[in-house]
């Protein structure tokens, strides 16, 4: 009879701790890896029992998950946020570490995180950074006004970034030193070549033949741009991962935190637990989406009767989750279903009594 092994992890940038025990506790192994893809493959192919893992999720762990995932029967990445809360203690070092990891999967008490496969991966990776390049982008810009204004050279705002304002307005400059010439031609070629890449980036995504169709039916909801869907697209990977709208919008960082205890609940402002990314791009497009779709007009409108502008547009940030879920689920462009009076009215109550953030 084959016994099962279950390995904790403790993964660095050059080295890799492991404890292996048994699902009594009982330690058979301990050591040392060196954090190199040929000797983890080495050491888990030898390994001479069946075996499940888990490690922390860190900077290093994606590609370490990616070389032993194949060789064990189960691997899971823990959540750090919850995994510090759980391993916190008077000692800590890499050894004991691995033995808690190892402790924490035996017991079946491990907190998972989900793991996205590593094509899914790579998608990401560059769309995350195209918004590097695009914030790269917006200080050559911010830098160019500032030369101007520094020097005391008057422009016009709305024009300044154009191509053709902006070849006249060097041809025209006056008692401006050369240096700052050179520097305002330095900065509008590193502002085109920025984005030019981020264009590049966004045309490479779009043409995905697997990602393509996806952001497709995303975009069909009035009020969501390419930009949303694909970071709804690839943060999200699995829309079937969240059982309802309360844990997507959770995820996303939409809702505030809860703390009960004792038959009392307080309601603290919004959670840095969230996907700051998605977060970012969702209420970026609750701003103007509104403008586009009638239906989040009016969810804008009812919020901001309350006298809050910052919370209608959580409002439409988190009914845009909402659309944006229901169609990712259901494989279908977005198609806008009549609702009865009655049960509107009753979302309606539903949504003002929600906690606000």
């Amino acid at each position: 009879m084959n016994v099962t092994h279950y390995i904790g992890f403790d993964v660095h940038k050059k080295t890799v701790n492991y404890c292996v025990k048994t699902a009594d506790g009982q330690i058979v192994e301990e050591g040392k890896l060196t954090a190199a893809r040929a000797k983890l493959r080495e050491w888990a192919a030898a390994r001479p029992c069946p075996w499940q893992g888990a490690l922390e999720a860190t900077l290093f762990s994606a590609w370490i998950y990616d070389t032993l995932k194949p060789f064990a029967e189960r691997l899971l990445m823990g959540h750090p946020a919850r995994m510090k809360a759980i391993t916190a203690g008077k000692k800590k070092s890499d050894r004991l570490d691995a033995r808690t990891i190892a402790d924490l999967l035996r017991c079946n008490l491990l907190p998972a995180c989900y793991v996205l496969s590593p094509e899914m991966r790579d998608r990401r990776r560059l769309l995350r950074y195209r918004n590097l390049v695009v914030q790269e982008s917006v200080r050559m810009q911010n830098k160019i006004a500032g030369l101007l204004m520094e020097t005391g050279t008057p422009f016009v705002k709305e024009k300044l970034h154009g191509k053709k304002y902006f070849a006249s307005l060097i041809q025209t400059l006056e008692e401006v030193p050369e240096s700052v010439k050179d520097l305002l031609r330095m900065s509008r070629g590193t502002m085109e070549m920025f984005q030019s890449t981020q264009k590049r980036l966004v045309q490479s995504l779009l043409a995905d033949r697997k990602l393509g169709p996806r952001v497709e039916r995303l975009a069909s909801i009035p009020g969501v741009g390419p930009i949303t869907a694909l970071t709804w697209a690839l943060e999200i990977a699995d829309p079937q991962r969240f059982s309802s709208n309360s844990d997507a919008m959770s995820y996303c960082g939409l809702t505030s935190a809860l703390r009960s205890s004792a038959g009392k609940q307080q309601r603290s402002p919004i959670s840095k637990q969230r996907n700051r990314w998605l977060q970012t791009a969702l209420i970026e497009a609750a701003k103007l989406a509104p403008r586009w779709n009638p239906q989040l007009a009016a969810v804008h409108a009812r919020a901001l009767e309350r006298g809050h502008r910052n919370r209608a547009t959580l409002q439409v940030a988190r009914k845009l989750v909402a659309y944006l879920l229901a169609v990712d689920k259901s494989g279908q462009p977005f198609q806008l279903r009549t609702v009865p009076a009655d049960q509107a009215r009753l979302i309606n109550q539903e949504a003002a009594a929600a906690p606000a953030a």
